[in-house]
């Protein structure tokens, strides 16, 4: 640690790491931190009254919004990105799963490292929410696999962010032969992908999924349905991706605004409503800003970056 705090202290007095210094210091590791703390409260917990739970479920699910983006690194290694957020699930593999594994009420699959072989489709923020928000109160073995599954949770996060202490921020802010990035341009193309990814998942998949169309709306298809917090999950993504865009580089101007925009907009929006014509409009046009914030990011960052948008661990998604 005491070594990470050295690597940044000098990369911040750098001129030339400090869009990528920035970002890692001021951005990533402090949601890293954030995830982790979450979670680690939501594991803390003993209760099995379902309201403790749903907010402290809430805090980590806000907490993985600020860093969710970043799908570079140690959230990719052990696919700890899919078994933390398994969304979008279209053939529903997750709530069968879980349906399965309360019916067997097996307690071996409860330990720790029983449980971090499971599916990742029953697992991690979703597979909670599913428990969470079932119709009953969660009691008997649905208590215990809450536990579990918290647990795991906060074992995928406090890994996450050792991963970046421990080397990733490193080798993000000294590129080089036999690094993970030879050159800065890499490094800062591995970010503005990162941003340029997260804001298309917003428009085609958080929005996109459920919009469908004008005359056959999906509300279903919308993320964290059960709990009710679609819209605030874009609110949250969004401010957080445009967090990321300032702290690559300033000014962006265009970029903030159209961040602004659609920040606004994203509060009016409730997916769950879509089947009203003037709903959908609002999501309609909310998905044509953050692709609006994408378009002023990749005009006014990429050349400042000097880098371009590769492939990223979420494309295809």
């Amino acid at each position: 640690m005491k070594r990470l705090c050295l690597i940044l202290c000098l990369a911040a007095a750098a001129p030339a790491h400090a869009d990528v210094a920035e970002a890692v210091r001021d951005h990533a590791l402090p949601g890293l931190t954030r995830f982790a703390t979450a979670t680690a409260a939501l594991a803390a917990e003993t209760t099995c009254d379902a309201a403790p739970l749903q907010a402290r479920w809430n805090d980590a699910f806000d907490a993985w919004l600020g860093i969710a983006h970043l799908r570079l690194g140690p959230v990719e290694e052990e696919g700890r990105a899919l078994a933390i957020a398994f969304w979008p699930d279209p053939k529903g593999i997750g709530a069968r799963q879980t349906e399965a594994l309360r019916r067997a009420a097996d307690p071996a699959v409860l330990a720790p490292a029983s449980m971090a072989e499971q599916s990742v489709a029953l697992r991690g923020l979703f597979g909670l929410e599913r428990l969470l928000y079932a119709e009953a109160a969660p009691q008997g073995y649905d208590c215990d696999l809450i536990h579990a599954l918290s647990r795991d949770l906060a074992r995928m996060a406090a890994e996450t962010r050792a991963g970046w202490q421990d080397g990733f921020a490193a080798a993000l802010l000294h590129p080089g032969p036999g690094g993970r990035y030879l050159t800065e341009t890499e490094t800062r193309q591995a970010l503005l992908t990162a941003l340029i990814t997260g804001l298309e998942f917003n428009a085609d998949t958080r929005i996109g999924r459920p919009l469908g169309t004008f005359d056959t709306p999906r509300p279903e298809r919308a993320e964290a349905r059960a709990s009710g917090r679609s819209a605030r999950n874009i609110a949250l993504s969004l401010a957080a991706l445009r967090d990321l865009a300032a702290r690559l580089h300033q000014p962006i101007p265009q970029t903030e605004a159209a961040f602004d925009r659609a920040i606004a907009q994203a509060g009016a929006v409730d997916l769950a409503r879509l089947a009203e014509p003037q709903m959908w409009l609002k999501a309609d046009i909310l998905a044509q800003s953050i692709r609006a914030a994408r378009d002023a990011a990749l005009a006014e960052l990429a050349p400042a970056l000097g880098a371009g948008v590769g492939f990223n661990a979420a494309d295809g998604d």
